[in-house]
């Protein structure tokens, strides 16, 4: 039996937007306020998520456990697959010693711990973004700032904020493809549409980041390093976005700012070294002293067998991110399941979509295609080349296991939650609530793809959610569809931050576990401030001569 979903249940939008909202609220203030450990928080969140379906919103018992299934299942494939593998590879290097030589490399290029920021958690996490997306940006640079020395909040916090601006284009353009291919855009007029909005914040990100750590007179003190990383990236992300696609976007802006900044710094360095590893104001989350560290030097066979499996983990990602890759991987294996009792048994009506549209709920298990079995071949390959024993690889990958298995699980809940809330419409009753602010809405559409990244993890997810929403709601304003369907995507990588399954890779990625509050509540006010310029930004593009000159119609 078809059930239809229901976006009012109590003919009051206040009371069903309220209500709709509690399981994220539930979450968010037992994870930033309560101190309760992420696995119980995601748990207390899903069951309020079930209770709220089944008895407010009127979905089957039976539909909603399956729909929290389908999300669980996706949790561990692809996002803890990749989280288990990127730590695995993180865990092998350190054991041989390899990983404290990649950081006295590091150390060489610039001791300025505002700057190896700037090059490892902006630059080679844009190219990760790019590459791989699902986490593995925050997992690679998070994991290699703490190996830095940088505190666990600096490290996961500042890999959260920077991983920002390069999520519309991740994963080879997946996002905003996905958008194009669902609702109907124009693929390359709503690409350029995210290519005239996302360079900016790609110029203000880094000033952002540096801000964030050390202060605004630290920030000051590199200005010069800061623009040419930003510009390094943002004049090739709004021209590779304009005049040729989104699939290598990101990649090719991060390649640009990296080579930018690295040349760069070949002729300029700041007066003053900044050798904290602790946000400002935040010196006792553990940080290491300010002292100069005398930095070992090495040969270069040595920093080449250092920087060995960070390259292999380089070309299997890119490799792994190749639709045609994917394509011939899937060929070989990728089953299907259909979730019986919920595939095409929900159905979203008006105002949503034009016509009743039925839900499909199919989990493919393409565990080859998967970025991270390509992680996981890179870290064998990696071991073996560090001169690993067979046994030893199996050992290290069993206490790999066992160290995540609570982040597993937070990850579990957590998509299962976010799944559930899509095909019960408690997502889609805040969209709604969102869409009836009228001449506010370009600013309020801009904030819908943030929620929706923040209660799914994915600008792909949000977009699929809320990009049919976004030209439905256009169009009866008189906007353009190609301005409020970038804005879903631009306002949605400030969500980013603070969505949950990021904030346990980012835990996880530090071994600052069970501190996930801790991260959330320091990257929260950066969400919200970056989402909200990014809404007051599309608002200008929409009234503000000549903002309105960039808009596609």
């Amino acid at each position: 039996m078809v059930w239809q979903q229901i976006y009012d249940p109590f003919g009051n939008m206040v009371i069903s937007t309220a209500l709709a909202a509690v399981p994220v609220a539930v979450m968010l203030v037992c994870l930033g306020f309560l101190h309760i450990k992420a696995h119980i928080a995601a748990g207390l969140g899903l069951l309020s998520a079930l209770a709220i379906a089944v008895l407010a919103y009127g979905m089957p018992a039976e539909m909603a456990g399956k729909a929290a299934l389908l999300g669980g299942f996706t949790g561990l494939l692809p996002i803890g697959w990749i989280v288990l593998n990127i730590i695995f590879l993180q865990q092998l290097a350190e054991k041989n010693g390899s990983f404290k030589v990649l950081q006295d490399s590091l150390s060489g290029i610039t001791d300025d711990r505002r700057l190896q920021l700037l090059l490892i958690a902006f630059c080679f996490g844009a190219f990760f973004e790019g590459a791989a997306g699902f986490g593995t940006p925050v997992a690679v640079t998070a994991g290699i700032l703490i190996g830095l020395g940088f505190s666990p909040l600096a490290a996961s916090g500042l890999s959260l904020i920077a991983n920002t601006a390069p999520v519309a284009f991740g994963a080879l353009g997946t996002p905003v493809i996905t958008l194009a291919k669902v609702h109907g855009y124009d693929l390359m007029e709503v690409t350029a549409m995210i290519g005239r909005q996302l360079p900016f914040f790609s110029l203000l990100v880094p000033f952002w980041l540096i801000w964030a750590f050390a202060g605004r007179k630290a920030m000051l003190e590199i200005w010069p390093a800061i623009l040419v990383t930003g510009l390094g990236f943002a004049v090739p992300q709004y021209l590779v976005s304009n005049f040729i696609g989104p699939e290598l976007v990101d990649i090719i802006a991060a390649i640009v700012s990296m080579l930018c900044l690295i040349g760069f710094l070949r002729v300029w360095q700041p007066k003053k070294v900044w050798r904290s590893t602790s946000l400002k104001g935040h010196e006792q989350d553990g940080g290491q002293p300010r002292a100069a560290v005398a930095r070992p030097r090495h040969s270069a066979s040595a920093l080449v067998r250092a920087w060995t499996p960070w390259a292999i983990l380089t070309v299997f990602v890119f490799v792994w991110g190749l639709p045609p890759v994917k394509a011939y991987l899937n060929s070989l294996f990728a089953p299907a399941f259909p979730m019986a009792g919920l595939h095409n048994l929900v159905e979203k009506v008006a105002p949503v979509v034009s016509h009743p549209t039925k839900e499909s709920a199919i989990y493919t298990l393409n565990l080859l295609s998967a970025t991270g079995t390509g992680i996981l071949l890179a870290s064998v390959i990696s071991a073996l080349v560090m001169k690993y024993r067979p046994l030893q690889i199996l050992k290290t990958f069993g206490e790999t296991l066992w160290m995540v298995r609570y982040s597993l699980l937070t990850i579990v809940l957590m998509l299962g939650l976010g799944t559930l809330t899509r095909y019960s419409g408690t997502d889609t009753t805040l969209g709604l609530a969102f869409a009836n602010t009228g001449v506010f809405y370009p600013f309020f559409g801009t904030l819908m793809g943030w929620i929706g990244v923040a209660m799914t993890g994915s600008d792909t997810a949000s977009n699929v959610l809320f990009g049919g929403m976004q030209r439905v709601a256009a169009e009866q304003l008189g906007l353009s569809p190609n301005l409020m369907g970038a804005a879903n995507s631009s306002g949605g990588v400030m969500g980013k931050m603070i969505d949950a399954q990021s904030i346990v890779v980012a835990s996880t990625a530090t071994r600052w576990f069970n501190h996930e509050g801790d991260i959330l509540r320091y990257v929260f006010f950066h969400s919200v401030a970056l989402a909200c310029l990014v809404g007051l930004y599309v608002t200008m593009q929409a009234y503000v001569w000549p903002f309105t000159l960039m808009v596609i119609h």
